[in-house]
């Protein structure tokens, strides 16, 4: 059953405190790390040999050990990269597992935090978290646009206000995806439950756009939302891989 809070105008004061949103924890499983073929003194044969071309494709600019915490039974990846450690400018691609590795799908401009990234969240720090974390839940203002995850409809998704750019930050929150970070998965993005400690943060969301940076979270354009709810399937081990260039190169 879905946890709801029981007053839409503590749920918005909530939300400007703690960020973008309303709840989140990294909730993914670490697959383990691919190991390498023994060397061999001896030149290898041809047949042994393995063109460029017949290697599965990876996730680009996804080092080994962020793919190595990635799921194996993750076939749906949200790739989210940042411009800069500092900057608020990112894109976001979603890829599918296919026989051949990983395949993109989409790929669209997105903000992210107003300070950046950082591998050590803190709340009130504006930086959105480093790291790889579950999609299980999703939410909004306004009516399920026809997503496979998890979906609370209420009037606790607003957000009064206007953003760092002076830009009006209504409907931002009509449609968001709960990052697992910093929350107990598999409740409403609005939950307040905070594994980690409410010091560490949390309501990191990916949500509508609102055309500047965010406190924490991710934000694409509205009709992209709406598309990305309904891509996203909860029986393909959804997972957003999210940082700077030079963090997720590792």
């Amino acid at each position: 059953m879905i946890t709801r809070i029981p007053s839409a105008a503590l749920v918005a004061a909530s939300l400007l405190l703690t960020g973008c949103g309303g709840g989140a924890l990294a909730a993914t499983d670490h697959a383990s790390s691919p190991t390498s073929a023994s060397s061999s003194q001896a030149s290898p044969s041809p047949s042994s040999e393995i063109s460029a071309e017949a290697a599965p494709r990876q996730l680009p600019g996804v080092g080994p050990k962020m793919l190595a915490r990635i799921p194996a039974t993750t076939e749906q990846v949200v790739l989210v990269t940042g411009r800069g450690e500092d900057s608020p400018l990112s894109t976001l691609a979603l890829y599918e597992r296919t026989d051949d590795g990983w395949e993109q799908t989409a790929s669209w401009a997105a903000h992210n935090a107003l300070k950046g990234w950082s591998d050590h969240h803190m709340a009130g720090d504006l930086r959105s978290p480093i790291g790889v974390y579950s999609l299980t839940d999703a939410g909004g203002l306004l009516k399920d646009p026809g997503t496979k995850l998890s979906y609370d409809q209420g009037s606790g998704f607003v957000s009064p206000g206007t953003g760092f750019e002076g830009e009006p930050l209504a409907g931002s929150f009509d449609y968001v995806i709960a990052i697992n970070y910093n929350r107990q998965p598999g409740t409403s993005p609005l939950d307040w439950t905070r594994p980690l400690g409410s010091s560490r943060g949390g309501g990191i969301w990916i949500h509508v756009d609102h055309g500047g940076p965010t406190h924490g979270c991710v934000s694409i354009a509205e009709t992209h939302m709406k598309e990305l709810l309904r891509t996203l399937d909860p029986a393909r081990h959804p997972v957003v891989v999210m940082g700077d260039a030079a963090a997720l190169d590792h």
